[in-house]
């Protein structure tokens, strides 16, 4: 089971949130100030990605980002009206409600990181197995040995080059290790 965001660490990234965004819709920004304000209510709060593959959802868009401003999901319900989902989080608010924040860069972004689960209602087809993860590191560390080689011996080569004795040693000697390494 996924270790749940502690309360406090989902205020402050809402707070930081809002502090650098601005939402394409103002009744987005009320009901994150209203969350901040409800700690009940934010403890069953899971921001996400994909939120419209689960039951009862919310999506918010910043200005910065070309997705949809605002939508709500329950069950096969959806709506563009934010006081709906208002008043259903003020009505049930021991229920689950998923959270997606769209804005610039937030696959990078440390702090959505902090708190972003991941999605249990995501279908299997769109889900990333354990052997592609496999895969996927496998290829990425292939590739990053490959540049340490190919960057060591550019540097070996600048080196002779400049009739550096000691730098073409060191650098070579370097290159032997990463090579011993790879067997």
């Amino acid at each position: 089971m996924p270790a749940m965001i502690p309360v406090t660490a989902k205020k402050d990234f809402v707070r930081w949130f809002l502090k650098r965004y601005k939402l394409k819709r103002r009744e987005c920004v009320w009901i994150l100030n209203y969350l901040l304000s409800h700690d009940h209510l934010l403890k069953n709060v899971h921001f996400t990605d994909e939120a419209h593959y689960c039951p009862r959802a919310m999506v918010m868009s910043t200005t910065g980002s070309e997705s949809i401003p605002f939508r709500f999901y329950k069950g096969n319900l959806m709506t563009a009206d934010a006081e709906k989902s208002f008043h259903d989080l003020r009505l049930h608010p021991q229920d689950k409600m998923y959270i997606q924040l769209n804005f610039p860069n937030s696959h990078s972004c440390a702090n959505y990181a902090s708190v972003r689960e991941e999605n249990p209602f995501l279908p299997s087809y769109l889900q990333v197995s354990e052997s592609d993860r496999k895969i996927a590191e496998r290829l990425l560390e292939e590739s990053v040995s490959t540049n340490t080689t190919e960057m060591l011996m550019k540097r070996v080569d600048e080196a002779l080059d400049a009739n550096d004795k000691e730098r073409f040693i060191e650098l070579s000697m370097m290159l032997h290790k990463l090579e011993d390494a790879k067997e």
